[in-house]
Order: C-alpha cells, then structure tokens, then sequence
C-alpha cells in the first residue's frame, strides 16, 4: 500500500499525548498542601514533567519514570497514588479512582517501553542519554527490538480494567477547562476538614484591612429571601467595585463558591430598618447561626450607628445656626449704614431720634447673644470631634474583632455547605432505592464487598508492579555484564593491537639486511592490515552489545562506511575516516550541542516551536540525531503551511490515487533512477529495501503535482535524504518545500535556467570572498562549476561525509538556500591553501573531484561558514539572481535562433539531394 500501517500508527501516537491535570503534593510545614499541576509525559527521556498550567513554557520539574515505582493505598484518599524513585518520593492525587488507574497503567507501559528500548546500547552521542532512534523515517527502524511474546501475555494477565481515555480527564482535552483539577477536588474526600479550614483561613488572613468581605450566610431578615450557590470569579480576574452605599459592610469571600442573593429578589434590609422598623424580624433573626456566634460584635455596630446619626444631625444644626448669624451680621451692617447716612443728613439744631437709637440698642444687645451662642456651639463642637475621634478608633478596633469573627464564622459555614450536601446526597440516594435502609450487617457486607474488590485491583496492580521491577533489574544486571564483557574485549584488542605495533616499530627499527626479513616485516605488515579491516562476523552482528569493533559496517543514516568493491588502500582510507568521524562526534564540543537541544526541547514541551535567535543558533550547530525527525517534519510544515491551508487533508493520497489509475510520462524514468539514488545506503540498496517503494510513491506523486516539471534527475536524491528521518507524506512536503518556495523557478525544469543563474552568483561570490583562490583557478583556466552545479541541484548529497551532509540540511530547511551559498563557499575556504599549492590544471581539476570527501571536521566547517563569510545578505543573492537571468535568457534565446537556423539549413540541403540508383550511374 501506498502508506504503511506503521507510518499511521507513529502518527496517531503523536496526536495522543499523555498529559492532564493531577494534583500533586507540596509546600512545608503549614504551607504544605495539593495543588494542581499540569503533567506531560516526555517519552524521549522518560520523563514526567509538571507545569502550573498547560501554557508555560518552562515545568516546576520532572520525574524521571524510567527507574520509578508505582504504589498506592486502598484504604488512603480516594485517587491518592504514589511514585519512588531515586531518593525522592511524589506524592499524586487524580479526582477519581479510574483516572488513578489510567494514570498507573500508562506510566507502567512508558516505562516498560522505556526500558525495552534501553537494552539495545546504542546512542548516537554522548552527548545525550535519551535513545538515538528518531520516532519517524527509514533510520527509525534500524534499533528496533521485539518484545517478549510471553512476557507481554502476562502482563496482560495482570493489567487492570480502566477506561481507554481516562474518562475524558486525560489528555490534551482536559486543559480546554480552567484548571479542571482544582473543580474536581470538591468531590475527594472530606478527612480532611481541618487542613481545609486552615488553607481557608491563610487565603482570608492577609486582606483583613481594607478589603470588602461577604459572609457566607446573611446575618439580617433572611426568612424571606432566596440564595443560590454560584461560582466565584476567578483569582486572574479584577475585584469588582461594590457600591459604598449598598455594600458598606459586606464581606468578600476567599473560597471557590458563595452564596449570593439573585438580582430580581428583594433588596437587603438596611441596619437603620432593621433597628428602628422590624424589631419582630430583629428578633426572629436571633435565632440564626451568626446571631449566636457575633450578637455583641452586632449591637455594637447598631449603637455606632446611632451616634453616627446623632452628629450627623447636630452637625446640621450647627450650620443651620451659621448661616443664620451670617444673615443677622448682614442685617446689622445695612442697619448701621443707613444710621450712617442719617446723621449726616440731619440738621444740627434737631433733636436726636430716640426711636432709631432704641431700635440700634437693640439689636446690638442680639448681636451680643448670638456671639454668647456661637461660642457655646464652638466649644460644644470642639467636644463632640474629640468623642467622634474617640469613636472611630472604636470602630477600628470593632473591625477587626468582627473580621476575625467572620472567618471563623465563614470557615464554619464551608464545612456545615459540604456537610449539608453530603446529608442530601445520602438521603437523595435513599429516597431513590424507595426501600426501607438495610440493616447493619447488609451495610457491613457492602462494604466488605468494596473492600474486596478494591485490594483485588490492588493485587493485580501490585504483581504487574513486581513483575515489571524484576525485569528491569534484570535487564539492569545484564547491561551491567554486558559492558564489563565488552570492556573486557576492548582492552584485549588493545593488547594485541599494542603487541603488534610494537613488532612491527621493532622490524621497521632494525635494517633489513635479507630478503627473508623483508618478506617477514611484509608478512606483518599484511596481517596488521587485514586485522584492520577485518569486517564484522554475524555473530557479532546478532550481538552488538559485546561487538569489540569501533566502527560498523553502516553508519546510523545507513550509509556505507567501508566500501567492499575498493581496493586495500581505498578501504584503508575509508576506516580511517570513519574512526575520525566518530572520535569527532564524542568531542566536548559535540557533548555541548546535545545537552543545549536537550533543554530547549525541555522548553518547549508545552508548546510548539516558534522561530527565534535561539532556534536559529542551535539549527547552525546540527540537530542531534535523535530529534531530527522532530524538527526536519516542523520546518517543513513552516515553509509549506501556506499551500497545506488550502488543500484537503488527503491530498496526498489522492495524488497517489491519480499515479496509480493513469499512466505518468515521468514514470519510467522514475523507475530507471530508483536504484541509482543512493546504492551505497542500505535503505535503497535493492529492489526490495525498504526505502524503494516511498520513493517511488513520493516522486510520483510529486509529478502529478507539478507537470511542467514532471520529474528531473536530482529529485530522487532530495526525497531519498528527507525519507531517512520524515514518513511518506511529510517527505512529499519538503520536496514542494525545496522545489516551489526555497529554489527559483526554472530551477528543475529541462532548461535548468535556475541552476545556470545560481552558478554565475556563485562565481561572483567567489571572486568576492575568496579572490585569491578565484584568481589561481582563472590562471590556471579551471571551471569549477562542473563540480559545483551538482552541490546545488541536490544540495550536497553525495558530495560530502554524511555527518556534514545533514548538518548542512539542518541549517538548510531552516534558513533556505542561502545555506548553500554559504557552505559552498565554506568549503574551497576550508581547502585554499591546498588548492594554491597544485600548480597543475589537471590536478587542481582532480583534486577538485574529491577534496570535499577529505573534510571531516564539522564544526571548523560550520565556525567559517557562518562566522568567516559574514556578511552574507540575501538580499545581495537576489539582485545578482535577476541580474545574471537576463543575460541567461539572452544568451538561451541565441542559441535557440541559432539552433533553428541549423535546422532549416540541413532541412533546405536535405531536399536539394538527388538520390539515383546504381544501374544510373552505370548508365
């Protein structure tokens, strides 16, 4: 079929991620309590990661499952489990005995899995302990192990019945809801009250100034009046402002539900009402909770009150009295005024008005009285602040009294809520039975009944949990016996290695003075050779754990390392170059780059990869092998989003669909390439590799998709590498990645004008960053394109060691085709000086054919291209691109004129031409 099974179930076991909310014990002393966190199972590393929400980026911590153990109590806290491993112990709670299940199964199967995997040794670096097979592609498959048939029957045996999805509260869809655990923990069990009680307290404590609270229960005429139990708001959300005047002495509340009163129902009556208006509901309401516990606190807030209003109205009388003696002062003013304009118009010789100066006594006599009054009120001002003074900080005082008696009273009233509910529920569940309650020993065997059932479970979780640790110690015990015989084999063969260097040093150290010692040092000589390149026995093969050799006959992308067809010397220089490869890939630096990847990819466990500096300096220094199936498959799905969004989800298969029902022209050439793409990696190898019939339905399909270029040699090549570590379809979407947004257009069609342009930027690029080394190739007439145009067309496949082949591919899916610019350049830089020695155009021309296969330092190659070729803007590669494409097109468009003009001459002779027999000429 066109899509293995296999490819299809890696994928839906990448869509179901193992992760949901689970409560997790922490804190110390009084502070130490459940909080939910946020769990994510990492099978790279067998790790269990928890977050505080599912969108951080960065986990509180992990716990590593691959050498945990997994217990928990029947007779403890429903949903309570428990997790040992190294010195350190985790203590979980899931809001149900089910989902506590789920959880322990699918930890027990990671780590079983975990640990099947780890039994094979081999890694790709040091640099990394997690397992060097990637979850995808053709090099996925090579470090597979099978299982015990039997060993899984039995675990089978002892497996527990759980749901299949956790009842809905596993998975990625339990972080849709805010914080889904900390909603389920009101149905866990109540032992704990007075953990409770203290955590409720602690929450009210710091916000006992200022902050408004509302008491669970009302303390007013409540008798008449409806509430209802809703949902506080949320901790992230702004405090809503209450009105001063309808909310002057509520309380807020600090706990996940409240009571509150529904807007349509009556208004709550004030404390001035129920004072002086409603002594009858005052005294019925005595009989309320609260009553009991804060009558005093209550009285005294009603008598507060009172004298609050008393001032107030004295306060009112006082100004009433102001603008009163405001009023006579004016009244005096214009009174005198007028006496004023009086004395001045009167006649000497008149006698003086009587009437006018009584009437002036008299009111100086009030304006003394009312002076008299205002003192007094002043004084009586004076001593009615110092009492309000006095009051207010009795109010303060009351305050606070009453802010503690409130918590306490609100802490009371959660406990009797959850208690109230529990009664309900049990009397709901009686009610419904609609048969007289059963007597104490049918309650006694109920329970005796769950009991059983529950350490049933228990049992069976406890033997697969045995089972389970006695095969990790003994696949532990075996790979410890397994290194130390391997140990024990290399330092024999580095015995008899040392032993024969040391003859041979002493045959070369002595003149040979016959020809009988010369054919002896020979005959040694021969043997330390074939020693050398003694290639592996099957046995060896069927063991690799105590394999002594240091290098394979396949390197981990498959790839041939020492050729068979060579001869002596070629093979020679093939091991050699392995054995360097692989002392280079266990430098410090290399150590390096793996534990950097590993903690970004830590990172980014909660959420995807994004484009940045630092995903950018890291894809520069190579992708460690293990996650390049990760990160290959992301930036593709980057590149090619824009077409994937508009196309149908099976249009890959459809394509194959349409390859499968008409006949493609491409197809036999397709066909011819097959075995030619890449014949020295085992992949491609033979008809019936594994790798032959994805590339077909790749390319294929590639055709169908784009028939102005159906198919072009060099094709093959770019989907062969992306199949080593992509499945069928995502390797089809980096070829569209690389074919229709990295490479210019006309780049793979039969005129190949795109790789001509590319060659002449190269060549201007050359005679910019190395001038030198562009001179000595003019002088010496070398074209060096012939070698270059193929780097390009298949972006170094086959022109470099594989190690830097996909390092280059890392940098290059990432960044586009600048790379190869870059690399391009980086490597004649890496090579100059041997270059400027060969005064020689053949051979500079044959050095030329092989030099790339010579380097092997990656990260010297990889420090000049992007440190040593700076600056390198994309924008300069463009603008030489249109450039050198008109000249292109001028020069295609010559030689078509000139072409047709041939054809027409010769068609012109052709007719011109008189053939005539034999016999005619005779004639």
């Amino acid at each position: 079929q066109s899509v293995d099974v296999a490819e299809l179930e890696g994928s839906k076991e990448q869509a179901s991620k193992l992760c949901g909310y689970l409560n997790k014990l922490s804190g110390k002393g009084p502070l130490r309590g459940y909080k939910p966190r946020w769990f994510v199972y990492d099978p790279r590393k067998c790790y269990l990661y928890y977050f505080k929400t599912p969108q951080d980026a960065l986990p509180l911590g992990h716990i590593e499952i691959g050498d945990a153990c997994f217990s928990y109590d029947v007779e403890g806290d429903e949903g309570q489990f428990e997790i040992r491993t190294a010195g350190k112990e985790f203590l979980l709670k899931a809001p149900s005995r089910q989902v506590m299940h789920y959880w322990l199964q699918q930890l027990q199967q990671k780590r079983w899995e975990y640990s099947n995997t780890r039994g094979s040794g081999q890694r790709d670096s040091w640099s990394s302990p997690t397992l060097a097979c990637p979850p995808t592609g053709l090099v996925s498959k090579d470090n597979g192990r099978k299982l015990s048939d039997s060993m899984e029957k039995v675990r089978s045996d002892f497996a527990m019945d759980t749901e299949t999805d956790g009842g809905g509260m596993v998975g990625i869809q339990s972080a849709r809801g805010p914080s889904a655990a900390s909603t389920n923990t009101l149905n866990f069990s109540l032992r704990n009250f007075g953990t409770e009680i203290r955590n409720s307290m602690s929450y009210l404590r710091p916000g006992r100034g200022g902050e408004n609270r509302r008491s669970v229960f009302y303390t007013g005429n409540s008798s008449a009046e409806e509430w209802e139990l809703v949902d506080a708001p949320p901790k992230d959300f702004p405090e809503q402002k209450h009105h001063p005047d309808t909310h002057r002495h509520s309380f807020g509340s600090a706990f996940t539900f409240d009571f509150v009163r529904n807007s349509a129902r009556p208004k709550r009556p004030l404390l001035r009402e129920m004072r002086f208006g409603r002594n009858a509901d005052t005294r019925s309401a005595e009989n309320s909770p609260v009553e009991c516990n804060g009558s005093k606190s209550l009285e005294m807030q009603l008598r507060l009150q009172s004298q609050q209003e008393e001032l107030n109205r004295m306060q009112q009388e006082q100004t009433k009295l102001r603008e009163e003696l405001a009023s006579q002062k004016e009244l005096v003013r214009l009174l005198q005024q007028t006496l004023r304009t009086s004395q001045c118009d009167r006649q000497p010789v008149r006698p003086p008005n009587t009437q006018m100066e009584a009437l002036l006594q008299e009111k100086d006599g009030q304006i003394q009285s009312l002076c008299g009054h205002m003192e007094r009120l002043a004084l009586e001002k004076e001593s009615l602040q110092q009492e309000l003074k006095g009051l207010k900080i009795k109010v303060g005082e009351i305050n606070d009294q009453l802010g503690m008696l409130m918590e306490t009273i609100q802490a009371k009233d959660e406990v009797i809520i959850k208690l109230s509910q529990e009664s309900s529920e049990q009397s709901g569940n009686h009610s419904d039975a609609g048969s007289p309650p059963p007597n104490k020993d049918q309650q006694e065997l109920d329970i005796l009944k769950d009991s059983l059932q529950g350490y049933k479970s228990q049992n069976k979780f406890l033997n697969k949990e045995i089972l389970e640790l006695t095969v990790l110690r003994r696949n532990s015990e075996s790979r410890e016996k397994a290194l130390e015989a391997k140990y024990t084999a290399l330092e024999a063969k580095l015995c008899q290695v040392e032993s024969k260097y040391l003859v041979l040093l002493q045959e070369v150290k002595t003149p040979v003075c016959s020809s009988s010692e010369q054919s002896q040092t020979r005959e040694v000589i021969s043997r330390l050779l074939e020693d050398a390149l003694q290639a592996e026995s099957p046995d060896q093969q069927e063991h690799p754990i105590f394999k002594p050799n240091t290098v394979s006959e396949y390197d981990v992308f498959g790839f041939k390392t020492v050729p068979e067809e060579e001869e002596e010397e070629e093979k020679l220089v093939a091991k050699v170059r392995a054995l360097e490869l692989k002392s280079l890939s266990m430098t410090d630096q290399e150590v390096s780059v793996g534990v950097k990847w590993e903690n970004y990819l830590a990172s980014t466990m909660n959420r995807d990869l994004v484009r940045s500096p630092e995903l950018k300096a890291l894809m520069r220094c190579g992708v460690p092998h293990e996650h390049r199936s990760k990160v290959w498959r992301w930036c593709v799905s980057f590149h090619v989003k824009k077409f994937r969004d508009h196309l149908a989800p099976d249009y890959y298969e459809t394509l194959l669909n349409v390859a499968r029902d008409k006949p493609n022209p491409a197809s036999k050439q397709i066909e011819l390439d097959l075995l030619r793409t890449l014949p020295n990696n085992k992949h491609y190898a033979s008809p019936s590799a594994g790798g032959i019939q994805k590339l077909r339905n790749v390319l294929m399909a590639f055709s169908w998709r784009n028939p102005d270029i159906g198919y072009c040699q060099g094709l093959n090549r770019l989907a062969a590498i992306a199949l080593l570590y992509l499945d069928q379809e995502d390797a089809f979407w980096s070829l569209i990645a690389i074919v229709e947004v990295f490479m210019p257009r006309d780049y793979y069609t039969k005129t190949l004008l795109g790789s001509q342009v590319d060659q002449r930027v190269f060549k201007d690029l050359m005679c910019e960053k190395l001038p030198r080394l562009h001179a000595h190739f003019e002088q010496y007439k070398v074209d060096f394109s012939l070698i270059t145009f193929n780097w390009f067309l298949v972006v170094f496949v086959d022109s470099v060691v594989s190690d830097i082949l996909f390092k280059i591919w890392d940098a290059f899916l990432f960044e586009g085709p600048k790379i190869i610019f870059r690399f391009a350049l980086a490597l004649f830089k890496y090579k100059e000086e041997e270059f400027l020695k060969l005064q020689d155009s053949t051979a500079i021309f044959k050095y030329l054919r092989y030099f790339t296969q010579t380097i092997l330092d990656s990260r010297k190659l990889m420090n000049i291209a992007f440190m040593d070729m700076n600056p390198f803007p994309m924008r300069q590669i463009q603008n030489r691109r249109s450039f050198h494409l008109e000249k292109v097109r001028l020069e295609l468009t010559e030689l078509e004129a000139i072409r047709q003009t041939f054809l027409r001459e010769r068609e012109t002779s052709q007719e011109g031409r008189s053939f005539v027999s034999d016999d005619e000429e005779d004639n």
